[in-house]
C-alpha cells in the first residue's frame, strides 16, 4: 500500500488534476477555492504545462475552451459566483462539444454570499447552468481521497462523449486536511490518444472547424437532437454512480451528498444503534441523477429523508426519481449551515414515530 499524506481536499484535486494528465489551468481567486490556484501555479509549471491567472473567470472558462479544442487535457476552478459568470463560456463548450474539467468548491449563497461551505449551486450543476439545451456530467466527491481519484475519470467521461465535466463539492471538503493515498500512476498526456476533431494545424488534411451553432435552418435543432441521442441518454443510462450503505432492510433511506453524506452516514449509524432500520444512498454522480436504485429502493422503503445543506434542490431529483412511490421527507441547512449527525438523527427519529 502507498503511502499516504495529510492534506486539504483543494490540494488533493490539484495532485488529481496533474496526475490524471492536465497541462493546462486557467483561473482566477476566489475563496474557499483559493488553494487549488495557488498550489496549481507551482504544480503546474513543474509538471511541464501552463499555469494563467486570468484577470477574471470569464476570461478563465474561454481560455479553457481555446487550449482543450488543441487537444489538450484542461482545468478551471472557483466557487459559486465565480462559476455564475463562467456560464456562457461553459455553454459555448458545451455546444462544440469540447470535454473540460470544471470544478466548483460551493459557498454560500445567494449573490457574493459568505466563504462557508454550502450546496446550493445543484440546480445551476445539474441543469447545464448556462442558456439553451445542454447537461454536463457532475460528480460529487465526499472526501479527500475522492478529490483525487475524480480527475481521473472526469477525463475519461469528458473524453469518451466530449462534454463537459463538473466536480461539486463544499467549502468543508475543499479545506478541510485527510490522509490521501496517491494511488495510481500518472497519465502521461502524450498517451492520450489523439481525436479527429482536435485543431492542431492543417498539416496537408482537411482543414478542421470547431464552432457551437450552425446557422442553416434546422441545423442547431438536428445537432441537439443528434447530442440528446447520441450522448445525453446514454450517459443517463449508463453512468449513473452511487454508494448504498445498509439499504437492503431499510424501513428509512436518507439521500445526501459530500458533507451532508458524511453527516448522514453518522445519523444512519446512531439510529441502527438505537434499533431503527436506516440507510443511505449518495449519489456520486448528481447529473446523471441515479434515479434507478432510487426507484427500487422506494417500492420497499415506506420514507426517503433527503439532506441538503441547502433550501432543498436534490429533493425535486429524489421526487422525480420515486414518482410518489415514497414518502419524501427534507432536513437542509442553506446559507453555510452545516446539519450536525445528532439533528439528522432527531429528524430520522420523528419519521419513525418517535418510538425510539
Amino acid at each position: 500500500m502507498a503511502e499516504k499524506t495529510l492534506m486539504k481536499g483543494n490540494h488533493a484535486l490539484v495532485e488529481g488534476v496533474i496526475y490524471a494528465g492536465c497541462r493546462f489551468f486557467a483561473g482566477y481567486p476566489i475563496t474557499p477555492q483559493n488553494e487549488i490556484p495557488e498550489y496549481m501555479s507551482v504544480r503546474m509549471p513543474a509538471a511541464g504545462g501552463v499555469f494563467i491567472q486570468t484577470e477574471s473567470e470569464l476570461a478563465a472558462i474561454n481560455m479553457l475552451f481555446g487550449a482543450a479544442a488543441t487537444g489538450a487535457r484542461v482545468m478551471t476552478s472557483s466557487s459559486s459566483p465565480g462559476i455564475s459568470l463562467m456560464q456562457e463560456g461553459l455553454s459555448y463548450i458545451a455546444g462544440a462539444d469540447i470535454p473540460v474539467l470544471v470544478a466548483n468548491v460551493v459557498r454560500g449563497g445567494p449573490g457574493l454570499g459568505n466563504i462557508a461551505p454550502s450546496q446550493a449551486d445543484y440546480y445551476q450543476a445539474t441543469r447545464g447552468g448556462g442558456h439553451g439545451d445542454y447537461f454536463t456530467i457532475v460528480l460529487a466527491p465526499d472526501s479527500a481521497q475522492e478529490f483525487f481519484e475524480f480527475p481521473k475519470l472526469c477525463y475519461a467521461l469528458a473524453e469518451k462523449y466530449r462534454i463537459p465535466v463538473m466536480i461539486l463539492a463544499d467549502g468543508m471538503l475543499g479545506q478541510m486536511m485527510e490522509p490521501v493515498e496517491l494511488n495510481y500512476e500518472p497519465v502521461d498526456p502524450k498517451s492520450v490518444k489523439a481525436q479527429d476533431w482536435w485543431l492542431t494545424g492543417c498539416q496537408g488534411r482537411e482543414r478542421r472547424v470547431v464552432r457551437s451553432y450552425d446557422l442553416a435552418p434546422g441545423k442547431l435543432e438536428e445537432w441537439n437532437w443528434r447530442r440528446w441521442n447520441e450522448k445525453y441518454v446514454p450517459i443517463m443510462k449508463n453512468e449513473q454512480r452511487y454508494q448504498a450503505t445498509n439499504c437492503d432492510d431499510a424501513d428509512i433511506v436518507l439521500v445526501a451528498y459530500g458533507t451532508s453524506a458524511r453527516v448522514s452516514g453518522a445519523a444512519v449509524r446512531m439510529a441502527r444503534d438505537k434499533g431503527i432500520k436506516a440507510g443511505l444512498v449518495r449519489p456520486i454522480s448528481l447529473w446523471p441523477f441515479p434515479k434507478d436504485i432510487l426507484a427500487e429502493l422506494a417500492k420497499k422503503a415506506g420514507n426517503m429523508l433527503v439532506v441538503e445543506m441547502s433550501l432543498g434542490q436534490m429533493i425535486d431529483d429524489v421526487k422525480l426519481a420515486t414518482e410518489g412511490k415514497t414518502k419524501i421527507h427534507f432536513h437542509g441547512r442553506p446559507g453555510g449551515g452545516i446539519p450536525t449527525p445528532t439533528e439528522v438523527y432527531e429528524k430520522i427519529r420523528t419519521i419513525a414515530g418517535g418510538k425510539k
